[in-house]
């Protein structure tokens, strides 16, 4: 299976190939457009010399691994909270895994246990859990027993609402839209719950208006 989640050859393979760099695309894919986040970790592994390893990022002084974070161009829009993040993740790896980024599933016997090993690692919330696990099912073929369940809405088959269901660039544009529609919804659900900024101008108006004839 391909992965087609950056646009770059190069750093979807390295996704492909490594699972450390898949997890830290994924810490990253967060108030940045899907395709930066997976590809800072080919641009972090060459920033950290080639090499882009378990346990040396734990290692790291933290203000070394913010400072490859925030080299211009940054990995993130919040370069120093995530470079925090990623090493976060990489200590837990170190100490529960052996250092080995794979075993978070490998060593999953069903689909929750999976979903609670991925809940446990920082910066994954349910849903990026689930979106995650969704992920290693349906396109580098990671499916213990109730993957489908675990991964709720997210493993639906036929579906495009996540980095999960991108296997080819007609389905990238097609996530892509799913997402633009979502905040599309999302802004319009605000304008109608909150008062016209107008309208809360004018109401305190008149009262205003009245103190002063007083």
């Amino acid at each position: 299976m391909t992965l087609y989640l950056t646009g770059d050859a190069d750093a979807d393979r390295l996704l492909e190939d490594d699972p450390f760099a898949l997890l830290v695309g994924m810490v990253l894919d967060q108030q940045v457009p899907m395709e930066r986040a997976f590809s800072a970790p080919k641009e972090l592994r060459d920033r950290l010399g080639g090499k882009l390893d378990v346990g040396q990022i734990a290692a790291m002084a933290p203000d070394e691994l913010a400072a490859a974070f925030s080299a211009k161009p940054a990995l993130h829009r919040f370069p120093a909270a995530m470079a925090e993040r990623v090493q976060a993740v990489a200590r837990i790896l170190v100490e529960r895994y052996g250092g080995d980024a794979a075993a978070v599933w490998a060593s999953a016997a069903d689909g929750a246990e999976l979903l609670a090993n991925l809940r446990s690692l920082p910066g994954f919330g349910e849903q990026k859990a689930k979106i995650f696990l969704a992920l290693l099912a349906k396109r580098l073929g990671v499916r213990p027993r109730g993957w489908q369940r675990a991964a709720g809405p997210y493993g639906e088959k036929g579906s495009f609402v996540s980095v999960a269901d991108i296997d080819s660039v007609e389905a990238l544009n097609r996530v892509r839209e799913h997402k633009r529609q979502m905040k599309a919804a999302a802004k319009a659900a605000a304008g109608v719950d909150a008062p016209p900024p107008e309208r809360r101008a004018g109401a305190a108006a008149p009262a205003a208006g009245r103190a002063k004839r007083r």
